[in-house]
């Protein structure tokens, strides 16, 4: 059975995520629940079949265990459902609304199913739809912002349940049952309470905790954080606690600090010592509500250690969850996320709120570029760059940084959309779009990546656009048109360079131009429009050779070559090729000249000239040697081997073969690549790179 949870970024998460601890109450709601999903709907009732899944809604404000409600539902009748249940979260811990496409992306994966990346939210929902329509799953959705999340995730199919989690109803939603939550009954939160103050001080004095159950009116998030306060002071007797509740209670006025939840936070939060209840508050800046020791350190100003042992002590009291990962990670409620922001803006300056934010974002890119080094051993650069960072912030191996990744993706990327979200494009976005983006290709690859770096990208663009930054969308424009060529969105790729091609003109950006026109011509390409494939990389060709740049230059006579060897053109072929090699000579690469002189030998090949052919292929053999590339030398010798077999030459060309084998071994020898392989290949761009 499948038993999948979907994350705001549609990463799985562990199967059950469930609170601790055995359930509690709730007995009616859940008979009431049960129920319903037999009653007969309002099409059966009318001898209509129900076109689709029934709507099962458990609304209650957060803090109220309406989650918890529903993953005890989800228990009790997911045996009904042998295709497994689904769970994803529609919002945010701070609230914010996750986009349907990036759900509906996040539930394909689960089911184990293509979605492909750039992929609108219309086909990602309708291909959901199709997925489920022959099944029978449960969804649970929790978190709903609102009735358009969950009717555009809605299967058709009667035979599917979905178990919705809101604060409010689905208006919208024809035959929703909904199932609205107050407190715990008195027995129920007693023993909520008990769990965490031990049964020695309720059984005392039973009526305390029931006093105490009564000024938290029975909500449950209110009753944890009493409990952590209790746990925390063995000596204080419950009674204490008691009278303080009914005393703010007294004190206070109607609104949000009339609230239990408030009355109790409020009580917990003012016995913090300081450094915790500051690291507390400013965790309201948290990007999706996730934290770390770095995010915390980076935000209040301290050391990771000091940081790690407060966001423990605030587990211990309730007022943080710990998230069940291979790398110490932490949740704030989304029921106390108002209180904090509260807080923080009553006791920090705007300035330092601000000060706080641009630490926490500056060490986060600072461990992306940690993250992305300790993959490049072999570059000098890179070495030298590690060695420079403070001890705290390197990784001690590839793998620690791919963990780290992992765990911390929802949380980077919501650090993406939060550095963007005032609509400035400031250096420090930039660097921190520019290395969250390499650091997804270093360890997970661009084309795994691409989903995530097209939010990021997006981001970029809707910023640049409503801004009218035509520089900056431009590079947005170039990045999702290389994401849309690299996943096979040939078409939206064309129609993004094209686009890009006007912003670059529009910013008279060299750069982006350039760029855009060779896009454009690898499109053409990769479509079959040869002629408008050379056309176009002429026109960057010409941009190149205007500006002296030798090395772009020889690589794009290069492309140039390419595009003539496809359409049959093999004279204009080989004059291009000759000309991408007397710039690689020039410029000294010794490589790259071996390959230019191989793809020579390749289409006098084809044009029907073997005994040019030989002599080149030989001359690119000597260059592949002093370029040390054994699998081209290998490639270069097949190559020969096979020429001098057409000549008539079978010994010759047998010695050959063997010089093959032995370079490679028992490996058979790939065919080199040409050098306009890997030209849409998404280059990571930003409007400046900053490294």
């Amino acid at each position: 059975m499948t038993d999948q949870a979907v994350d705001p970024d549609g990463a799985e998460v562990s199967a059950h995520p469930v609170a601790e601890g055995r359930f509690l109450g709730r007995t009616r709601e859940l008979k009431e629940l049960r129920a319903d999903i037999e009653r007969a709907g309002l099409d059966t009732l009318s001898g209509r079949k129900a076109p689709r899944a029934r709507v099962l809604l458990i609304a209650g404000r957060p803090g109220s265990g309406r989650t918890r409600l529903a993953e005890e539902l989800v228990r009790r009748v997911a045996g009904r459902y042998p295709d497994g249940v689904l769970r994803a979260r529609l919002s945010e811990p701070d609230g914010t609304p996750v986009p349907v496409e990036q759900v509906a992306r996040g539930l394909l994966a689960a089911l184990r199913l293509p979605a492909p990346a750039g992929a609108a939210e219309e086909d990602l929902t309708a291909a959901l739809r199709t997925a489920l329509a022959e099944r029978r799953t449960l969804l649970l959705l929790d978190d709903a912002a609102g009735a358009d999340q969950v009717d555009a995730l809605l299967p058709d199919a009667p035979e599917c349940l979905v178990v919705a989690v809101s604060g409010g109803p689905l208006t919208g939603i024809a035959d929703v049952r909904p199932c609205t939550l107050g407190g715990l009954d008195t027995k129920s939160a007693v023993e909520l309470l008990t769990g965490h103050t031990g049964a020695v001080r309720v059984t005392v004095d039973p009526r305390s905790a029931e006093s105490l159950v009564e000024a938290c009116q029975g909500h449950p998030a209110a009753l944890v954080l009493a409990g952590g306060w209790l746990a925390a002071r063995p000596q204080a007797a419950v009674s204490d606690l008691a009278k303080r509740m009914h005393a703010h209670a007294e004190e206070g006025a109607d609104g949000a600090e009339g609230t239990p939840l408030s009355r109790v936070f409020r009580l917990v939060y003012d016995q913090l010592p300081g450094p915790a209840a500051r690291i507390l508050r400013l965790l309201c800046l948290a990007p999706a509500g996730l934290a770390d020791p770095h995010t915390a350190s980076a935000l209040a100003g301290c050391s990771v250690d000091a940081a790690r042992t407060a966001l423990d002590d605030l587990v211990a009291l309730g007022l943080l969850r710990a998230l069940n990962s291979t790398l110490p990670q932490y949740e704030v409620p989304g029921c106390l996320h108002p209180l904090l922001r509260a807080v923080a803006e009553s006791h920090e300056r705007p300035a330092e709120l601000q000060l706080a934010r641009a630490r926490m974002l500056e060490r986060t890119v600072r461990l992306l570029q940690s993250c992305r080094a300790i993959t490049e051993t072999d570059s000098p650069q890179a070495r030298e760059k590690l060695i420079g960072m403070p001890r705290a912030l390197r990784f001690p191996n590839p793998r620690a940084a791919a963990d780290w990744l992992r765990v911390r993706r929802p949380a980077l990327l919501a650090s993406v959309r939060l550095a963007v979200a005032d609509g400035e494009l400031d250096t420090l976005a930039r660097r921190l779009m520019s290395q969250l983006v390499r650091a997804l290709a270093a360890h997970v690859g661009t084309q795994a990546a691409a989903p995530d770096l097209y939010g990021v990208h997006g981001l970029v663009l809707d910023v640049a656009e409503r801004r009218g930054l035509p520089r900056e969308k431009a590079a947005a424009l170039l990045n999702l048109g290389d994401l849309d060529a690299q996943t096979g969105r040939t078409r939206e790729a064309l129609a993004r360079y094209r686009a890009a091609l006007d912003a670059g003109r529009e910013a008279n950006d060299p750069y982006a131009t350039g760029r855009a026109m060779e896009s454009v011509g690898g499109a053409h390409q990769e479509l079959g429009d040869y002629d408008r494939a050379a056309d176009w990389f002429g026109r960057a060709l010409a941009e190149r050779l205007a500006r002296g740049e030798v090395a772009d230059a020889a690589r794009l006579y290069g492309r140039t070559a390419t595009a003539h060897t496809y359409a049959g053109r093999y004279g204009e072929a080989l004059r291009n090729w000759r000309a991408a090699l007397a710039g690689y000579r020039r410029g000294g690469d010794v490589a790259a000249s071996a390959r230019a002189l191989s793809e020579i030998a390749r289409v006098q090949e084809y044009a029907g000239r073997p005994e040019e052919s030989l002599r080149t292929c030989q001359e690119a053999v000597e260059w592949a040697r002093r370029a040390e590339d054994a699998r081209l030398q290998a490639a270069l010798q097949l190559r020969l081997a096979d020429t001098l077999d057409r000549l008539g030459d079978p010994a010759a060309a047998l010695l050959h073969r063997a010089a093959a084998e032995r370079m490679l071994g028992e490996e058979p020898p790939e065919d080199e690549e040409t050098p306009d392989q890997g030209a849409n290949a998404c280059e990571i761009r930003t409007a400046s790179s900053e490294d």
